[in-house]
């Protein structure tokens, strides 16, 4: 007998029990046939363990199915934190060679910028320098003309001894050269 047949038998026996005749005097008393209420008993007692072991078989391949449903649920779970905590350390890897980049990138303008000012001081200081090794030349220069023209007296230049022209530029390059270190 099927689950649907218990079912049957028990709503015939309850049918039997409502529609029986009531006993005088008592309310809550009736009669029924007594063989026919105790076969149906007898079919419902024997369809119920195969109707019993087939309720808990389907309960447990029930409870089989939401185990495995909540061990994959908890491991794709895990599954997605652990991704979602991966992609924030790459998210954060990320901001952070951003911000060394942005760090490097400012030191080295910085850097540059010095240089720069260095290196134009630097040669705002040789253009002085040299600037000032040719006035003091050119007051020697003025002053060796000045002191040929009152030896000659009449303020007509006299010619200095004749010095080869290699010579002179020897020794202007020797006093007027300024080392660099």
């Amino acid at each position: 007998m099927e689950n649907g047949d218990v079912i049957e038998l028990l709503d015939t026996l309850y049918s039997m029990i409502s529609e029986a005749w009531g006993v005088p005097l008592g309310n809550d008393k009736c009669i029924i046939e007594r063989e026919k209420a105790l076969d149906i008993i007898t079919e419902i007692k024997a369809t119920m363990p195969a109707s019993l072991s087939e309720a808990k078989r389907l309960v447990a391949a029930r409870d089989e199915f939401i185990g495995n449903a909540k061990k994959e649920a908890e491991a794709l779970r895990k599954s997605s934190e652990e991704k979602a905590r991966t992609m924030l350390e790459e998210q954060e890897i990320v901001r952070q060679a951003r911000v060394k980049s942005a760090e490097m990138i400012s030191s080295a303008e910085a850097k540059s910028a010095e240089l720069r000012r260095i290196a134009g001081d630097y040669v705002d200081d040789i253009m002085r320098q040299a600037e000032d090794s040719l006035r003091n030349s050119l007051e020697t220069i003025q002053s060796a003309h000045t002191s040929v023209k009152s030896v000659n007296g009449s303020g007509r230049a006299v010619s200095a001894p004749a010095v080869p022209r290699r010579e002179r530029e020897k020794e202007v390059r020797e006093d007027d050269f300024i080392t660099l270190q």
